[in-house]
């Protein structure tokens, strides 16, 4: 059964940091590009952060870069997404998802079809 459960969201104030954890199980992640998500109240979901299964490339939207990292470690299964310099504009909904190795991470992150499995989703919080 394929499952993956989310954790790490809460409260903060801008400027702060989070680290949101994505736990897989049932599968392997090598086999899939790993993206993050969110999604705000009113709005659409969007790809935020997203990494490759296979060499390790990285996709970061712009509203986003050089504030959030992703990572994996395939050891214990597991992607993170660091956030730093949060700002209230990042409060929303925060999922991880799998989707097979079918084209680029970078294309992929662009949106949410390609992405088969999800988690349940963790609140991200970012106000004074």
């Amino acid at each position: 059964q394929v499952q993956l459960v989310e954790s790490g969201g809460g409260l903060v104030q801008p400027g702060g940091s989070l680290r949101l954890s994505c736990a897989a199980s049932g599968f392997t992640l090598d086999d899939y590009h790993i993206g993050w998500f969110r999604q705000a109240p009113g709005k659409e979901r969007e790809g935020v952060s997203c990494i490759s299964s296979n060499d390790g490339s990285t996709y970061h939207a712009d509203s986003v870069k050089g504030r959030f990292t992703i990572s994996r470690d395939n050891a214990k299964n597991t992607v993170y997404l660091q956030m730093n310099s949060l700002k209230p504009e990042d409060t929303a909904v925060y999922y991880c998802a799998a989707g097979l190795r079918i084209a680029t991470v970078q294309a992929m992150c662009l949106t949410t079809i390609f992405f088969g499995s999800w988690g349940q989703g963790t609140q991200v919080t970012v106000s004074s």
